[in-house]
């Protein structure tokens, strides 16, 4: 009798199964080329060299997955693994699938998912800011914001009316132990007795017109074993090894439409508050920038971002611009070409193209790239 209950169950998953729609599509992006920074140490040597992390953006490759389970209820899923071109080698540490891995249910309300997944720093900051994940963009200043995701997380997103409400909730941001995003050291969490450690939570409201969107968010990552915070200024990571410890940033930003040009701008603030000796430290990063199609195939796009930690005394400037052109809808040859200006005390690198580029104090950079991309 068991036997012939799991076969009637097993014949009724197939009929239903017979009715729903469901798709997988495989999709990637391969995107290097050549990189020239100046100053590139401490002695001012340059380098030549094909970056590991990122071009235009990160090369990925991915599977997504859609099933309609009836009425307005579907399933979804997504399965993304990050790969630097140069040497074929996986990237956020090495995981399978490092840049995202979660599945989840969506219907009117919103959509409801789970895994390994991009918090709300991400979403708020994906229409303002022009340049995104260039390796001449904000990952320069702040490597977290490109690569906002965490582990052992929920997230809700609901679209209503061009409102955007969304919430993330991790229980330990960093499962793996090989490092969640740059710059935070390791922070497994979920630690019996202390549910705070390595906690990780955030939130966005964010709304988008015809011609213009406003976003606000808010996240906060909570300390443990092996945490950091880093400014990347050259100044060594704050320890955040305890539950009790905040490294929180709050963003608001907006752009507009006009005449042909994507204007956007913004300002992301950032306090770590650490037990450890000079442990509460801010600071205010801002960035304006523009994105203009000179003709259906050629665009041009630049950004300024300008970073203030008060209490290392570190300062920088990064002007940033770029050019792409479009040999058809998935082959894109582009140019770029930035420089940084640091203050007396700040070691700022104009390039998040892997690390290894990091100035002498006070030191300036410029940094230039020509390379090709490919989205299939």
């Amino acid at each position: 009798m068991r036997y012939g209950r799991w076969a009637a169950c097993a014949a009724g998953f197939v009929s239903v199964s017979a009715f729903a729609q469901s798709s997988v599509t495989l999709y990637g992006v391969l995107d290097t080329g050549i990189e020239y920074v100046s100053h590139a140490n401490a002695a001012g040597g340059h380098l030549v060299r094909m970056p590991g992390i990122t071009g235009e953006l990160p090369s990925r490759w991915g599977m997504r997955g859609v099933e309609a389970l009836g009425g307005t209820l579907r399933t979804n899923f997504v399965l993304e693994s990050g790969f630097n071109p140069r040497a074929g080698d996986s990237g956020q540490g090495g995981r399978l699938f490092g840049r995202q891995a979660w599945v989840g249910l969506e219907g009117p309300w919103g959509a409801l998912s789970f895994g390994r997944q991009y918090t709300m720093t991400y979403w708020a900051m994906s229409d303002a800011d022009i340049l995104g994940p260039d390796i001449y963009g904000i990952g320069a200043l702040d490597a977290y914001v490109p690569n906002a995701r965490s582990d052992n997380t929920i997230v809700y997103k609901g679209k209503f009316y061009g409102v955007t409400i969304g919430a993330s909730w991790s229980f330990g941001r960093d499962g793996a132990g090989t490092g969640n995003s740059p710059g935070q050291g390791t922070c497994a969490g979920q630690v019996p007795g202390d549910v705070n450690q390595c906690r990780q939570w955030s939130a966005m409201l964010k709304y988008d017109g015809t011609y213009f969107g406003v976003a606000s968010a808010y996240d906060e990552q909570r300390g443990g074993a092996n945490a950091a915070a880093n400014f990347f200024d050259g100044v060594a990571p704050l320890r955040t090894s305890s539950g009790s410890d905040k490294d929180a940033r709050v963003q608001a930003n907006g752009y507009v439409n006009v005449a042909g040009v994507k204007l956007g701008a913004g300002w992301l603030g950032r306090r770590v508050q650490s037990k450890v000796p000079g442990g509460d430290v801010r600071s205010n990063l801002f960035f304006v920038g523009a994105q203009y199609y000179v003709t259906p195939t050629f665009a041009l796009d630049g950004e300024a971002y300008r970073v203030v930690v008060r209490q290392h005394d570190a300062r920088a400037t990064l002007a940033s611009l770029r050019a792409t052109y479009f040999l058809s809808k998935r082959t894109a040859v582009y140019g770029n070409v930035a420089y940084l200006w640091n203050s007396p005390h700040a070691r700022y690198s104009v390039s998040a193209g892997g690390g290894g580029t990091t100035p002498a104090q006070g030191m300036g950079q410029m940094g230039a790239m020509m390379g090709v991309r490919h989205t299939f």
